[in-house]
C-alpha cells in the first residue's frame, strides 16, 4: 500500500534560481519511453527528491509518500481554510501523523488523466501512478486553480508574479528544458525572443473528470479560427473550433498527450491536404505506422534549420495571428527510414476538437500569464539556431 499527499502549502522546495530573486526555474526532462515531460523537486525537511510529471492542465501538485517519508516542515491545509475548495472533502487518519496521514485536512482528488480514474488523497495502491514514467512519483499541476504550484508560489513569501513559462526539450539526449515560475527571466539568453501574445480562452464548462456543476474549466484554451497547410485554408466544419453551450469543441494545450489529437472531421482533411502538398514536393508516401496515418520515406525529405523540409501547418488564431508549425514539430521519426506526420485522429466523440500535444510545443518558448489570461509564444526556436535544451546545460 502507498499513501499519497497533495502539496497545499509550500514545504522546503529546492528550486534552481536566477540571480533575480523573483525568478525560479526547474529543469525539464523528456522520458524516452512515454514521451512525457517531468521535473525533479526536493521537498521537505530533510529534503526528499521526487520526479514529477508536468501536467499543464493539472489542478494540484501531488506525490507518493512511501512508508519512510516524513517532513518536520509539513503543514497540512485545514478543512476550514479559505483556500480549501468548496467541493473538497475533509480527511482524517488513524496512523501516526505525517504527510499523507493527518486529521482535519482539506481533501483533494488525485487526478492522473492517463489512469482514467479518480483517487482520493488518503490511502490507495499505486494506481494513481499508472502510465507515468517508472521513475515518476506524482504530478506537478500548472492549471489555473488555487492549489496549483504557480498560484501557491504567488501566495508564499516569494510572492512571485502569477506567470510561468515552459520550454520543453525535444530529446532526452540533448540536455534539459526549463519551467520558469514568475515568467521568462529578463536576464537570460531567452529574453531576446519576441513572444507573440494571444488571449487564453475560458471554457465556461469544466473539462475535469470530476467537478461541481457550474464550474469553468481550469485548462488552457486558445481561440483557433482556421488551419492552413502551406498557406491553403482547410475546408471543414468551422463550428468545431468554437466551444458550444455544453463546453464541447475548441482547442486546448496539454502536456499529457505526446501528439496533437484532432476531431476526425478536422484530422482527415488535414492529412489529405498534407499528403497532397508533400507529394507536390516529390516526398514519397510509405505504409502507415500506428498511431499515425501519413508516413513518408525519410530519404525523400530535405532538411532545414527548423527540421524536416515539409509543408507547414498554420494555426490561424484570434486577430489573424498565425502559429506556424514546421517540420521539427509536425514530423516524428519512427525509425531510421520513416518519418510520420505527427497528428492523431481523436475520433468523432472527442470532447475537445483540438488537443495540442507536447511534440508541437517542443523547442518553443511559451509564457502563461494567469492575471491577464494571455499566452505568449515564440514559434520554433530552431529558426534562431536555439533549443530549449540551451537553458540548462
Amino acid at each position: 500500500m502507498a499513501s499519497f499527499t497533495t502539496l497545499f502549502t509550500i514545504l522546503t522546495i529546492a528550486l534552481l534560481s536566477f540571480s533575480c530573486s523573483s525568478q525560479f526555474i526547474l529543469p525539464i526532462q523528456k522520458d524516452p519511453l512515454t514521451k512525457l515531460f517531468y521535473t525533479s523537486l526536493s521537498i521537505g525537511t530533510p529534503q526528499h527528491n521526487f520526479n514529477l510529471v508536468i501536467d499543464l492542465g493539472g489542478p494540484i501538485l501531488w506525490y507518493d509518500c512511501n512508508k519512510t517519508y516524513n517532513s518536520s516542515t509539513y503543514t497540512p491545509l485545514s478543512c476550514d481554510s479559505k483556500h480549501c475548495p468548496n467541493d473538497a472533502g475533509c480527511t482524517s487518519c488513524d496512523g501516526p501523523l505525517k504527510p499523507g496521514c493527518t486529521n482535519n485536512t482539506c481533501g483533494a482528488n488525485i487526478i492522473n488523466t492517463l489512469a482514467n480514474s479518480i483517487f482520493s488523497d488518503a490511502f490507495s495502491d499505486n494506481e494513481p501512478l499508472k502510465n507515468l514514467p517508472k521513475t515518476s512519483k506524482g504530478i506537478l499541476g500548472l492549471a489555473r486553480t488555487q492549489l496549483s504550484l504557480p498560484k501557491q508560489l504567488s501566495l508564499s513569501s516569494h510572492k512571485l508574479p502569477q506567470k510561468f513559462a515552459l520550454c520543453l526539450p525535444s530529446s532526452n539526449k540533448k540536455g534539459l528544458g526549463g519551467l520558469f515560475f514568475g515568467g521568462v527571466p529578463q536576464k537570460s539568453s531567452f529574453s531576446k525572443f519576441q513572444l507573440t501574445t494571444i488571449p487564453l480562452i475560458i471554457n465556461p464548462f469544466s473539462t475535469a473528470p470530476i467537478f461541481t456543476l457550474g464550474e469553468a474549466s481550469y485548462e488552457y484554451f486558445i481561440d483557433v479560427k482556421s488551419i492552413k497547410v502551406n498557406g491553403e485554408v482547410l475546408n471543414f466544419k468551422s463550428s468545431l473550433l468554437s466551444i458550444d453551450n455544453k463546453g464541447n469543441g475548441g482547442t486546448k494545450i496539454s502536456t499529457m498527450h505526446s501528439f496533437t489529437l484532432l476531431h476526425s472531421s478536422i484530422y482527415k482533411p488535414l492529412v489529405r491536404k498534407f499528403v497532397k502538398k508533400a507529394s507536390d514536393r516529390k516526398i514519397k508516401k510509405v505504409a502507415s505506422v500506428a498511431p499515425f496515418k501519413a508516413c513518408f520515406d525519410l530519404s525523400t525529405i530535405g532538411r532545414t534549420n527548423a527540421g524536416l523540409d515539409v509543408p507547414t501547418v498554420d494555426l490561424v488564431l484570434q486577430g489573424g495571428v498565425e502559429w506556424k508549425i514546421f517540420g521539427g514539430n509536425s514530423m516524428v521519426l519512427v525509425n531510421k527510414k520513416v518519418a510520420c506526420f505527427g497528428f492523431v485522429d481523436g475520433g468523432k466523440e472527442t470532447r475537445t476538437s483540438i488537443v495540442i500535444g507536447g511534440h508541437i510545443l517542443e523547442d518553443n518558448l511559451l509564457e502563461f500569464d494567469l492575471v491577464s489570461s494571455k499566452l505568449g509564444f515564440s514559434s520554433s526556436l530552431l529558426l534562431h539556431n536555439a533549443r530549449c535544451s540551451n537553458i540548462i546545460t
